[in-house]
């Protein structure tokens, strides 16, 4: 029985959209935690992704998961102590904080 193809490829786009769903939904929660960690840390965004990415690194945790791990902190206050301490010196490595509005320290 001859086939065209039409149901493989239907197949296919829908896993692609499957996959591309899975992807907003983690680049929103990433994007939440970076939120939290530049406001926990009064630092720059993309200071926050850095932070992110050295605690995942330095964990050996999928970042997404550490994103998801930050934000039931904010929600419970309940976080794994190995992701708190990353977070910690993640942090402390970002440099002095600068609060809005302030002149630089000299």
């Amino acid at each position: 029985m001859p086939t065209d193809g039409g149901s493989e490829r239907i197949l296919q786009l829908q896993e692609e959209i499957q996959q591309l769903k899975e992807a907003v939904v983690s680049h929103a929660v990433v994007d939440q935690a970076i939120g939290m960690v530049v406001a926990l840390g009064r630092i720059s965004p993309d200071q926050g992704w850095a932070v992110l990415k050295q605690v995942s690194q330095h964990t050996n945790t999928k970042l997404r998961n550490v994103a998801e791990m930050i934000l039931v902190w904010g929600r419970t206050g309940l976080m794994p102590e190995e992701i708190r301490a990353a977070l910690e010196d993640a942090l402390d490595g970002a440099g002095p904080v600068q609060l809005p509005g302030t002149p630089p320290e000299r």
